[in-house]
């Protein structure tokens, strides 16, 4: 008799190897290699099988079964292309503590009074908490609905068997990680039953076009726990953002296979619930008056998506010793480059000050289009004068001096004359393929020396 021979197998790529080593010869990861037990990848030609259904014309296809179905949530909408196809996978990842589960519960309700008009239930799953803890969080955010149907269980067979018997119309899990079938070894979470878990929802949703939500976990580096095959059989992959002490946030399309990737959903985490923020400019800008000295405005992108943003400046003498940089929402090293341009280049030294450069309302962006506003804000914080009334500021500067050309100016202006805004320093390169915008003067400039000029009257 053969020997059944053991072989492992990498859990990001799929690669097998006959004996353990540390590395993946495929995706060059280490450690990712699991004993995936005897008989793996074994040979032979398969067996041919009548399919259930013949193939058909492409044209005689019926494509209304993929048009995606608002959830309610316009936010969520946005990012997922119009809302959820039938059938779909989604799977949410995010922090601990962020809101997917409290956003997930407000999808679930809206969805169940939707499904009152002969529509399917909805059905809630819940392996972390127990129903009464479900139930409680849904009377906090008013979600509570008689066409919510929560089943607190961890085994996939059983959540199997509520599908079959409920029938439902969206079916929301939280957290796949928490989910465990009885034909495959391992605990909840581990890497082959994950891939088991996901599997047979996925085939649930298929067969039946049965949308499904799925929660995911996330690692200290802020990746999706699991194994990276997860992220490849799933048809949505959404991250959602924000910090732990703010308010805001952010929900992003990593992967869509119905829609754009390049949408962002901006929510607001309270109370009372969570609510989408379909115009907020009122939370990246502050209330304070505008003629005060280290503020600037920028319209950075997201995505499609044009986000008024405040930066905001103070130049402080050092305490002794070496001075210090502080930065809140953008980036330390950015800002690093810019005290050195702004000093060669223009003779603003902050060599021996401290400087501290924030975002306002919590918002966060690496966009090189906002080198121009960090500049002007720190140079009028240096100077103590305030910037010219009503001004917004946008593009990237390099270490010459120069003023760089960056996408999407033509939104970024039209979203600064919709918030009132009168002025604009935009880049000269590509300013000649600009529109006018009404209410709004727009001032081209090539160099640094010459944007402070403008910024600074």
């Amino acid at each position: 008799m053969a020997k059944n021979q053991t072989t492992y197998r990498c859990s990001e790529c799929g690669w097998a190897s006959p004996k353990w080593i540390g590395q993946c010869r495929e995706c060059r990861a280490w450690g990712t290699l699991d004993e995936a037990g005897p008989g793996a990848g074994g040979h032979g030609a398969p067996a041919v099988v009548a399919p259930r259904r013949p193939a058909l014309p492409i044209g005689s296809v019926d494509g209304e079964r993929a048009r995606s179905r608002p959830t309610g949530v316009g936010e969520l909408d946005r990012v997922l292309g119009g809302g959820i196809v039938p059938g779909a996978v989604v799977l949410l990842a995010g922090e601990p503590g962020v809101g997917k589960s409290t956003l997930l519960l407000d999808v679930a309700a809206r969805a169940a009074r939707q499904s009152a008009r002969g529509a399917g239930p909805v059905l809630y799953v819940t392996g972390e908490e127990s129903s009464s803890q479900v139930k409680s969080r849904a009377e906090r955010i008013g979600a509570v609905d008689d066409r919510l149907l929560l089943a607190d269980d961890n085994d996939l067979g059983t959540v199997l068997g509520h599908i079959e018997a409920v029938r439902p119309s969206l079916v929301i899990v939280d957290s796949v990680q928490t989910l465990q079938s009885s034909g495959v070894d391992g605990g909840a979470g581990g890497v082959a039953q994950v891939r088991a878990v996901a599997a047979g929802l996925i085939r649930a949703a298929k067969e039946r076009d049965l949308p499904v939500l799925l929660v995911g976990h996330v690692t200290k580096d802020g990746g999706i726990a699991g194994p990276r095959v997860l992220e490849h059989l799933v048809d949505v992959v959404c991250q959602f953002e924000g910090e732990r002490h703010s308010r805001l946030r952010l929900l992003r399309a990593v992967k869509n296979r119905y829609g754009p990737t390049d949408e962002v959903g901006c929510f607001e985490l309270m109370d009372s619930g969570i609510r989408g923020l379909e115009d907020p400019s009122g939370v990246f800008l502050s209330q304070a008056p505008r003629d005060v000295p280290g503020t600037c405005v920028t319209v950075s992108l997201e995505g499609r998506r044009p986000m008024p943003t405040e930066v905001q400046a103070l130049v402080a003498p050092s305490g002794g010793g070496s001075a210090r940089r502080t930065t809140s929402g953008v980036d330390h090293s950015r800002v690093a480059m810019l005290l050195a341009v702004l000093q060669a280049r223009v003779g603003a030294d902050c060599s021996d000050l401290d400087v501290y450069v924030s975002t306002v309302g919590g918002a966060r962006t690496t966009e090189p289009a906002v080198d121009l506003a960090m500049a002007v804000a720190i140079v009028s914080a240096l100077k103590g004068r305030p910037p010219r009334p009503s001004l917004v500021a946008m593009g990237e500067i390099g270490l010459t001096g120069e003023i760089r050309a960056c996408t999407g100016v033509q939104r970024r202006l039209m979203e600064a004359a919709r918030l009132g805004f009168s002025a604009a320093l935009v880049p000269a390169q590509g300013a000649e393929e600009l529109r006018g915008v009404d209410g709004i003067t727009v001032f081209t400039v090539s160099d640094l020396a010459s944007a402070i000029r403008v910024a600074l009257p």
